[in-house]
């Protein structure tokens, strides 16, 4: 496990919060070359879109960079649980590994509410959770106590 590039997802997920967005962050890493190709944090405010979240940004980025859709030989490190929609959009993009911080247990879709990866599609992406993932919950539960007391004011 490459804790530098969990690193790397929060830093973005910092980004995210500075911007009021919910702070997840995201990287796509080209595992032979130990190279970021992609990056994303979430940015559904500032995009007024519902898709917008890290994961898809980062995935996005990273098929344009390399010239296609599939992302072989590729990993997405994220500060949050995948979704379902990010996580059929990690199955679409063939990406190989997922590696997350803090479980969702609202709409986690890789261990906590249900697991995607685990339904018979063509491509089953190896999963570790759970990394980093005191850091990682802590940048969203400093972000919504700071938004419930603002709300009080």
């Amino acid at each position: 496990m490459d804790i530098r590039f969990m690193n790397e997802a929060i830093a973005l997920a910092k980004e995210a919060a500075a911007l009021g967005e919910v702070p997840v962050g995201a990287v796509v890493v080209k595992k032979s070359t130990g190279e970021i190709v992609g990056r994303g944090c979430n940015r559904r405010v500032s995009d007024r879109s519902p898709l917008a979240h890290a994961e898809l940004i980062a995935i996005d980025q990273a098929s344009k960079r390399l010239g296609g859709w599939r992302l072989i030989d590729c990993e997405l490190y994220v500060t949050l649980e995948p979704c379902p929609m990010c996580s059929g959009a990690i199955i679409n993009s063939r990406v190989e590994n997922v590696i997350f911080g803090a479980y969702d247990r609202r709409f986690g879709a890789c261990g906590s509410v249900i697991t995607l990866f685990d339904l018979p599609f063509n491509h089953k992406p190896e999963l570790t959770g759970g990394v980093m993932e005191e850091e990682c919950a802590a940048l969203l539960s400093d972000f919504f106590k700071k938004l419930r007391e603002k709300k009080t004011k």
